[in-house]
């Protein structure tokens, strides 16, 4: 596999796809430790036929602002599949996985994670997918439950809660 280009370092390109209209695959690779390799996820991914590979190296998936990634989600277009070897690699917080797989669907994209069959281009693989997003749902009602608790219980205990007061010196100078 040859990169494709020298001043890109976080995309490889397999040369499969020439055709201007043709759909196609892009991966994207993710190891979040530099010490660790992405052989074994660039084996897969390669043997899935991509055509382009794009890489974070050292990064951690809780980051949602990824090099590697943002360069995928430029590129990739209407028609085309996002390979992944395992969800885990796309990201680690589920509300930010399905913004991601929200963002795909809305470009007409779709979605594939080899190890766990997920696949949206089949029916099981929509299902899984929906259940996904039941369960992305769930996990931001919780947050918003257990946020509007904790400030109740903040206020109750007599915590200022929200932005810091204004100092009586800072006033002045405002007013």
């Amino acid at each position: 596999m040859k990169r494709a280009c020298e001043t890109d370092p976080l995309c490889y390109d397999n040369f499969v796809c020439k055709e201007k209209n043709h759909p196609r695959k892009l991966g994207y690779v993710r190891v979040s430790d530099k010490d660790q390799t992405e052989a074994l996820q660039l084996d897969a991914l390669k043997a899935e036929g991509c055509d382009l590979i794009f890489t974070d190296h050292g990064v951690s998936g809780a980051k949602t602002q990824r090099q590697g990634l943002d360069g995928l989600l430029k590129t990739i277009t209407k028609g085309d599949t996002l390979v992944v070897w395992k969800l885990d690699r796309l990201g680690r917080s589920t509300i930010h996985l399905l913004q991601i797989l929200n963002e795909l669907r809305d470009k007409g994209v779709e979605f594939c994670a080899v190890t766990q069959g997920i696949d949206t281009r089949t029916a099981v693989g929509r299902m899984i997918y929906g259940q996904l997003a039941v369960f992305a749902e769930y996990e931001r009602s919780l947050i918003s439950e257990r946020t509007k608790a904790g400030m109740a219980a903040a206020k109750a205990r007599g915590v200022h809660v929200g932005r810091p007061k204004l100092s009586k010196s800072m006033s002045k100078i405002l007013d």
